[in-house]
């Protein structure tokens, strides 16, 4: 019986147009990913679409350094940006599987061997180790996830409020 109102009581108010200037502006399902503030989510606050979100990006930022003109590091510095900025964007908000950042690293070093001209069957060891190891020192995910909780748990313990005490507890806890 409470389901039926609130469905009933939903479909109403789904009924009223929000008019501004004299223009209805179009309701939207809960369901349905937006973006606000800079941020995919829907509006129950599920924010796993800026994921796909990211990873489309990504998909876009490596395709546009295809067959480019650019030095192999200007190529990489563009990718960087692009592409891995709207990662960095998003990297602490969701939590990220295993398999979704395999997948995101995947398309990183695609990107990294389209900067330097290289066939995608070439060994990624390259662009995957540290400078120390002869690697090339490129932007992972993993590292720009690590950097992004790192950041946020130090914003979180900048003040003396409730988030502090919340990572306090968290991190004394047996």
């Amino acid at each position: 019986m409470v389901r039926d109102n609130d469905k009933k009581r939903r479909e109403q108010e789904a009924a009223l147009l929000l008019t501004i200037n004299g223009e209805s502006l179009q309701a939207m399902n809960l369901d349905d990913a937006c973006r606000y503030l800079g941020y995919w989510g829907t509006g129950n606050g599920d924010m796993r679409a800026i994921k796909e979100v990211a990873r489309q990006k990504i998909i876009a930022a490596r395709d546009l350094i295809n067959c480019h003109p650019l030095t192999p590091e200007l190529a990489t510095e563009l990718f960087t940006s692009k592409g891995m900025g709207v990662f960095r964007f998003s990297a602490a908000l969701n939590e990220w599987s295993e398999s979704e950042l395999n997948d995101v690293k995947r398309l990183c070093v695609q990107a990294y061997k389209n900067a330097w001209h290289l066939p995608r069957s070439t060994a990624s060891a390259l662009f995957i180790f540290p400078k120390i190891h002869a690697g090339k020192k490129n932007t992972l995910p993993m590292a720009v996830l690590t950097q992004e909780l790192l950041l946020h748990a130090e914003r979180c313990m900048q003040h003396e409020d409730l988030s502090k005490r919340i990572m306090l507890a968290g991190l004394t806890a047996p």
